[in-house]
């Protein structure tokens, strides 16, 4: 079913959560584990993230390098079936445009197309570690509104090489992101907003938010939306605070503020247990405030925070 469809035939505000891959190596039991931990809250869907290779060098000796391409967290299209098949649940794995190709995504469509799995969400992706600035893979993209456009003429059963599929299959659902905060690289939220709208216009049927920890961002994000005459949902997503260290590498990492009454009392905190409670009291409440003002789902980032968002989930869900 279209997560559009999930969100809006529920009753309540939907519970929702990501998750990434397991790192190249290691089994997928520990990823079943935080899923069985969240499970009683009958989440509506799970997205799977999706990680872009990057470049590590190795030191051959004579002050000679050699450059490795690796992608530390593979198989997001393989977690999605995965999950799919052991929870019957709906999964939305995450297409890139960073660190991939046109014939790459074609190749992912149609493997999920195959395995019956139509949602997914659309971003361009973080630049590589090793780049200044966002650069496209050769024969890439470098906006979602163009690889939006491949996934509508997929959509049409079109190939990128012109053919025409023998069978178009089931269409894909997508949703996009978009940021209350607005996005580090846009120059104003007026253009951040431009962009989103634009989205829209080319087919996204939902949005889903950078994490935030001041509702009034998000509200007042809403606000300037519905003026531009954007009324598709719009996912708020949270994730709580669990170490002290994250009070200095969210807000660099993520582009967002800390609101002054949570800076505060999480710098009483003496120790990760006391940012962690006091990351789950806040949560609680921003989602409560979320749910009185109608949020139609909470999409929790669980990287790192299961157990945390187990102890928000019990007292709003």
């Amino acid at each position: 079913m279209k997560v559009i469809n999930l969100i809006n035939k529920s009753n309540k505000t939907a519970f929702s959560f990501e998750v990434l891959p397991p790192l190249k190596g290691t089994s997928i039991e520990k990823l079943y584990h935080s899923i069985d931990c969240l499970l009683e809250f009958d989440p509506q869907y799970i997205n799977i993230t999706t990680h872009r290779s990057e470049y590590e060098y190795k030191e051959l000796g004579n002050e000679l390098f050699r450059r490795y391409e690796i992608r530390k967290r593979p198989g997001t299209v393989a977690v999605a079936a995965a999950i799919q098949q052991r929870y019957n649940v709906t999964v939305i794995p995450h297409i890139l445009c960073g660190g991939f190709t046109k014939t790459d995504t074609e190749y992912v469509l149609i493997d999920l197309q195959l395995l019956g799995i139509n949602n997914i969400l659309l971003l361009r992706g973080d630049k590589s570690k090793s780049d200044t600035a966002f650069t496209p893979s050769v024969n890439g993209y470098s906006h979602a509104t163009e690889l939006q456009e491949q996934i509508n003429l997929f959509n049409q059963g079109k190939f990128i090489d012109g053919s025409e599929m023998k069978d178009h299959g089931t269409p894909f659902s997508y949703g996009v992101t978009c940021y209350p905060e607005k996005h580090e690289e846009a120059p104003n939220m007026e253009s951040d907003i431009y962009w989103l709208k634009k989205k829209i216009e080319n087919g996204a049927e939902y949005a889903v938010t950078q994490l935030f920890f001041d509702n009034r961002k998000y509200f007042d994000f809403l606000d300037r939306v519905k003026k531009e005459g954007i009324n598709i949902p719009i996912i708020p997503g949270i994730k709580p605070l669990k170490r002290l260290s994250q009070l200095n590498t969210i807000p660099k990492t993520f582009k967002v503020d800390l609101p002054e009454d949570l800076a505060k009392e999480a710098n009483k905190c003496k120790n990760d247990e006391d940012v962690r409670q006091l990351g789950i009291e806040w949560s609680i409440a921003q989602c409560k405030e979320l749910m009185a003002h109608g949020a139609p789902s909470i999409h929790f980032y669980s990287y790192s925070a299961v157990n945390s968002i187990k102890e928000i989930a019990k007292k709003i869900f």
